[in-house]
């Protein structure tokens, strides 16, 4: 079963960030685009779990409060794993509908998937509600999980006083005081847990389209 989508996901993301940069002007919008190219240039992306690297084998609350296996999830079949910067990002929220209106498609694969936020709890349930997601959302407060696949990095201190002035208040929304998040990341997972591909990109505007990562679920 195929569940086809009116518009790629790179349409929708390409046609955000030419209103938001519209809207923020010039000067924001370089700010932005400079430090992405900072944290390319900075060999964060030599920290990221590779391909064959196995799941950590950890346990994260889902929107209601109980406890994910991830491992577990694993051993059941293939897992897709979306790592998102918080329900206040725009990029975030287009990426999670996109592979939404694909689940039916990912689970025709026999595959699980789940979306990984910094955020508590309760903030990820804001998040499940509002983009009508049927799939768990998981807190990752204090960055366990991401710290343990690389993806975690600082803030530069001029996008936290850019973050603040918009009125992103990420150490209270992520519960654990720090100006910290992931990159975003896809990860695919082969039954029993070894990471079959990794997708990362520092500039959080670029996302894995879910029709690339169910060919390669079709190639497990």
């Amino acid at each position: 079963m195929t569940t086809q989508t009116s518009t790629s996901l790179k349409h929708d993301l390409d046609a955000f960030r030419e209103e938001w940069t519209r809207r923020v002007g010039a000067d924001t919008a370089t700010l932005v685009a400079q430090d992405i190219d900072n944290l390319r240039q900075s060999g964060l992306l030599d920290r990221v779990a590779r391909a064959g690297s196995p799941i950590p084998a950890l346990s994260l609350p889902d929107a209601t409060g109980d406890r994910v296996d991830l491992r577990a999830l694993a051993e059941g079949g293939p897992l897709v794993i979306l790592f998102y910067r918080g329900g206040w990002c725009p990029y975030c929220n287009l990426e999670l509908r996109s592979y939404q209106q694909r689940l039916a498609d990912f689970a025709a694969q026999g595959a699980t998937l789940v979306a990984v936020s910094p955020e508590t709890p309760d903030d990820t349930l804001d998040t499940a509600e509002k983009n009508g997601l049927a799939f768990p959302v998981l807190s990752d407060v204090g960055g366990g999980l991401a710290d343990a696949l690389g993806i975690r990095f600082r803030l530069s201190p001029e996008i936290e006083a850019l973050y603040r002035r918009f009125g992103h208040d990420l150490p209270a929304r992520n519960g654990d005081g720090e100006w910290s998040l992931p990159m975003p990341a896809t990860f695919v997972v082969a039954k029993g847990g070894a990471i079959a591909a990794a997708f990362v990109d520092p500039d959080y505007r670029v996302r894995l389209d879910p029709a690339e990562a169910l060919a390669v679920l079709g190639r497990l």
